[in-house]
Order: C-alpha cells, then sequence, then structure tokens
C-alpha cells in the first residue's frame, strides 16, 4: 500500500466515491441503507460495511476499503462508541484524512454532537466498558477517544436539526 500513502488527493484514483460508517444495528436498516440507496440511484459509488464478516479487529478489506475512498460518510448514532469494529473504522478514517487527502463528513444521527465530541450520555456508557475491557491496552482507548473528538470537531449534519 505504499503507493496509496505517497499519492496525493489530486492523482489518486479511488475506488469508491464515499466509505459509510456507521452501527448497522441503530441505522443499518434504515438512514444509512436509504443513502446508500440515494447515493447509488445518483451514481455515487459507495462502499457500505453490510456483508463482511464481524470481528473483534477491523478487516484487511474494510481498511483497504476507507484507502480507496475519497469521502467518509460518519453516522454517530446512540451506540456507535459500543462497537469497537467502528471505533477502529474511525480511527483508520481519521488517520486518512490528515495523510491521504480523504474528507469525512459526521452525521448525527439522533445524538447530540457535544456527546461524541465529550464522551457523554451513552458515549461515556460505551467508554466505561471499553475501560474495563480494555484496561491493559489503554493507549487503543485513548486512540478512540481521539478518532471521536476529532471527527465531532468537523462540522457535520445534525439529524435533529430536521434536514432528513
Amino acid at each position: 500500500m505504499a503507493s496509496l500513502s505517497s499519492s496525493s488527493s489530486s492523482t489518486h484514483q479511488w475506488k469508491y466515491d464515499v466509505f459509510l460508517s456507521f452501527r448497522g444495528e441503530d441505522t443499518g436498516k434504515s438512514f444509512t441503507d436509504h443513502l446508500h440507496r440515494a447515493l447509488f440511484q445518483r451514481g455515487v459509488k459507495t462502499f457500505m460495511d453490510d456483508k463482511l464478516s464481524r470481528g473483534q479487529e477491523i478487516s484487511p478489506a474494510l481498511v483497504k476499503a476507507i484507502e480507496e475512498s475519497r469521502f467518509s460518510v460518519i453516522v454517530f448514532s446512540e451506540n456507535y462508541a459500543s462497537s469497537t469494529w467502528c471505533l477502529e473504522e474511525l480511527v483508520k478514517i481519521i488517520d486518512c484524512t490528515k495523510v491521504m487527502g480523504h474528507a469525512a463528513l459526521p452525521v448525527f444521527y439522533n445524538v447530540d454532537p457535544s456527546h461524541v465530541r465529550k464522551q457523554t450520555g451513552s458515549f461515556a456508557q460505551a467508554f466505561a466498558k471499553h475501560e474495563e475491557v480494555y484496561k491493559e491496552q489503554m493507549e487503543k482507548v485513548i486512540k478512540w477517544r481521539v478518532a471521536l473528538t476529532e471527527a465531532a470537531n468537523i462540522s457535520g449534519w445534525d439529524s435533529r436539526d430536521g434536514y432528513f
């Protein structure tokens, strides 16, 4: 993948226009599915992970899909932070924004952006569990927290504003 990381966004040939990051149980059969369908109907090449096998670690296929996407739409929802899979995706997305010219757009689906940014509410509950499970790997938890804060600081869409 050295050629990917050394390419600039202006010369890079993207495989996908958009990578969708979402918590399936929250929005997979509703908002995100509708968004995916709308993008597809408009000819936007979109990667939506609804078929890859689940596990504790993010799969190489998913990492590659993020790297090969020009944009990511991150659908933050009530249980997004409870998924280590989503958090690992998010870390990769934020890394790609810094080194590959990848752009990210957060969508705050029925969650307060400040809860994501400050990890309060359901995000605080999720991190309390992560800190228990990963107490020997706190650097991982810190990376997740930093990625959430950075992503939530990007101007995005708040579904509570009624524009959906």
